[in-house]
């Protein structure tokens, strides 16, 4: 029922939206416990500009070292490498390589069911001869639809949007907006799935998205 669940939103988004207008993108996070205060971030993301993932945009691989004020509220900061590819390239490798140094913070709140997570995040950006940085900030609100709470078993919708600053003249970059459905499946995996537009100064695109969220345990067991 799961799996027939994800399936019926994967035949909806590419009955609805055209082949060449709309990319997707295939993910994985995961935050890795060392101990009660350090955790590590592990991240990458499969970006296509076709639904079909046979025509990459960009890989995106990053990493970072989370050190966790309380259950609510921890800080970031990590390295992130990203392959730029161009459509429909003949290239096995990308046209344009970005490093990335990231820091960001994240704090959580609860009001009734719904869980509203705030993520402020600076990008210093090294793309080719070139070097930039970025603010950004992302309000998503998870709201379980089955279950009180998001627990083993639960139905849970996702929505958020973000915006991003650029830290020169022409401060917008761009905005992001989401909405999608996830499944628990336990204490440290959920899946993901849903449809993001991102809009540019003069352009905007949609893309389908799936992710999958494992969260591991590093600590030694006695």
């Amino acid at each position: 029922m799961k799996f027939n669940f994800f399936l019926f939103l994967f035949w909806i988004a590419t009955s609805v939206f055209g082949q060449d207008e709309t990319g997707n993108w295939l993910m994985y996070f995961g935050t890795n416990k060392v101990n009660e205060k350090l955790s590590i971030h592990t991240e990458i993301q499969y970006r296509n500009h076709t639904i079909a993932p046979v025509n990459i945009e960009q890989l995106l691989l990053r990493t970072g070292l989370n050190y966790h004020f309380d259950k609510n509220a921890f800080v970031t900061a990590g390295y992130a490498y990203i392959g730029n590819h161009l459509y429909e390239s003949d290239r096995n490798s990308p046209e344009v390589e970005e490093h990335r140094i990231w820091q960001q913070f994240i704090t959580t709140n609860t009001i009734w069911r719904s869980k509203f997570e705030h993520r402020y995040r600076m990008e210093e950006r090294f793309i080719e001869n070139e070097f930039n940085t970025r603010f950004r900030y992302r309000l998503m609100i998870f709201l379980p639809i089955n279950k009180p709470k998001i627990e083993e078993g639960t139905l849970f919708l996702g929505v958020y949007d973000e915006i991003f600053i650029n830290g020169k003249e022409e401060l917008f970059d761009r905005n992001r907006l989401y909405g999608g459905f996830g499944y628990q499946f336990s204490k440290n995996l959920n899946v993901q799935a849903g449809f993001l537009y991102q809009r540019l100064r003069d352009t905007g695109k949609g893309f389908i998205q799936f992710g999958v969220v494992f969260n591991t345990d590093l600590r030694k067991k006695n």
